[in-house]
């Protein structure tokens, strides 16, 4: 049975990945909404392209740290130490997908988000 808690962590998981940064730092700093230029995407990809290395990079940076942000809320398990290490193994990944459809598709934005590359990527590196 799922326990409530991974259940929560499931849900701050996606909500976690579905900030759109490159969408508030191309509002923020360029007035400039990234969806609307480019290949529609809200993602770094995206964000290089039609604002340049100044704003993709953090952006890319910010999307790595949301999949492997994600990936560590398996250490916020009540009782971490009944786990095995695949069921660690399998709450980290349960995690890291949340945060991947929570970038493809972020509640606070209309559902219209990345490709979740960069946020694979963090994954990859939390689980690593």
């Amino acid at each position: 049975m799922i326990a409530l808690d991974v259940i929560l962590l499931v849900f701050f998981s996606y909500l976690t990945g579905a900030l759109p940064f490159a969408v508030w730092i191309g509002k923020a700093f360029y007035n400039i909404d990234v969806r609307e230029y480019g290949s529609g995407n809200a993602g770094a990809t995206n964000t290089f392209r039609v604002l340049g290395k100044a704003a993709g990079i953090p952006v890319l940076f910010m999307d790595i740290i949301k999949g492997l942000i994600a990936v560590n809320y398996v250490w916020l398990i009540g009782d971490i130490s009944s786990l095995s290490s695949e069921l660690f193994f399998e709450n980290q990944l349960a995690f890291g997908i949340a945060a991947v459809i929570g970038h493809l598709f972020p509640i606070y934005t209309g559902f219209r988000g990345g490709k979740g590359i960069a946020t694979m990527l963090g994954i990859l590196v939390g689980l690593a």
